[in-house]
């Protein structure tokens, strides 16, 4: 009101003192103002973002002009209608619409803000955490807005809002619910990527056994790549719930395990040297630790060994396993030591 005075005391004539004339004097400078700050901001601020090394600045610059004009012309157009004194439902629709672009503009710089966090806090950490709770945030912020803009449009218009709060509440218990599940999926990807259990690319175990790469860590569920190259979608709410072998974790050093028998009779000292000769002499094998060569059981038709041997990846394991596998029976048999098979004697009572 102070402003429609100030214009009212400059008003020269008959045309200045027409109410009509006036308020639509008031939206032209508003507009004005409102084009003169996008000017600024469009031909001098961003140009000057746009040669610093910083990418916020221009982040804030680009997201802060639009917002920024609406406010500046929504409140012109406001004073333009008080002006006329004009009451009732376009009163009403005006406020409407001046809460809802105000809103809109602590949003977008809230929105500002976490992107610009994002950008300086993705800086520091090597995490995927920060991928997957920004753009949740996000959208949980523009919602929030969105809720809080409603009951504000029904406020101005002189409605009760208590019932629908209500409402809302006992909505939120069946929702909750309803999504027990899913929540408990975000909650457990949540912890997963806090805890830091696996990272993409880790050769990981389940606890039904099914073992695959991880391929993708998402909100809501994990990507595990099978060795056939099949996906296999598993609820974060069931990893964090269940034990995980981590292949890949705390160095992706693995060892692995060819079980072999010779038959009784055989010397042990000379199956231990043949076998350790011909893991020592693999490639890809690792000197340290060293491969080993148990004798571990005394079976019911043969004398049971193990081999142990490291190698360097656990992507390497399984090949080597195959490859040292077909070694030893090579080895075994060029040595004339026998393998046997399982046997049963039968022996007949007169």
């Amino acid at each position: 009101m102070i402003f429609i005075e100030w214009i009212n005391s400059l008003a020269i004539g008959t045309v200045f003192e027409n109410k009509y004339l006036l308020s639509l004097l008031i939206v032209i400078v508003f507009a004005m103002m409102g084009g003169f700050v996008l000017f600024i901001f469009t031909k001098y601020l961003q140009r000057f973002a746009s040669k610093t090394k910083n990418k916020i600045d221009d982040l804030v610059f680009h997201n802060v002009k639009g917002p920024l004009f609406l406010v500046i012309v929504g409140y012109g157009i406001k004073l333009g209608l008080l002006n006329l004194q004009v009451n009732g439902t376009i009163t009403k629709v005006v406020n409407s619409v001046m809460a809802i672009v105000f809103l809109y503009a602590i949003m977008k710089g809230i929105d500002i803000i976490i992107e610009t966090w994002a950008i300086t806090f993705s800086k520091r950490t090597k995490s995927n955490l920060d991928d997957v709770l920004l753009p949740m945030l996000q959208k949980v912020t523009k919602v929030l807005f969105a809720l809080i803009g409603l009951m504000w449009v029904l406020r101005i218009w002189n409605i009760d809002i208590t019932p629908y709060l209500a409402g809302v509440g006992i909505g939120g218990i069946v929702l909750g619910l309803a999504l027990q599940d899913s929540l408990k999926n975000v909650l457990g990807g949540i912890s997963l990527l806090l805890d830091k259990t696996y990272q993409v690319g880790d050769k990981i175990q389940l606890e039904s056994g099914e073992v695959g790469t991880i391929y993708d860590i998402g909100l809501r569920s994990t990507k595990l790549v099978n060795f056939d190259n099949e996906v296999v979608y598993i609820p974060n709410g069931y990893l964090a719930n269940s034990r995980v072998l981590n292949y890949a974790r705390p160095d992706p050093k693995v060892r692995t395990r060819v079980f072999f028998g010779v038959e009784y009779g055989t010397d042990v000292d000379k199956v231990r040297k043949l076998v350790l000769d011909i893991l020592t002499n693999m490639d890809g094998v690792l000197a340290d630790p060293a491969p080993t060569v148990q004798f571990i059981e005394m079976g019911d038709f043969a004398l049971k060994f193990r081999a142990n041997f490291w190698v360097e990846k656990w992507n390497m394991a399984y090949d080597k396993k195959l490859e040292a596998t077909e070694k030893i029976y090579n080895a075994l048999r060029k040595a004339k030591i026998g393998i046997p098979f399982p046997t049963q004697t039968i022996h007949l009572k007169k």
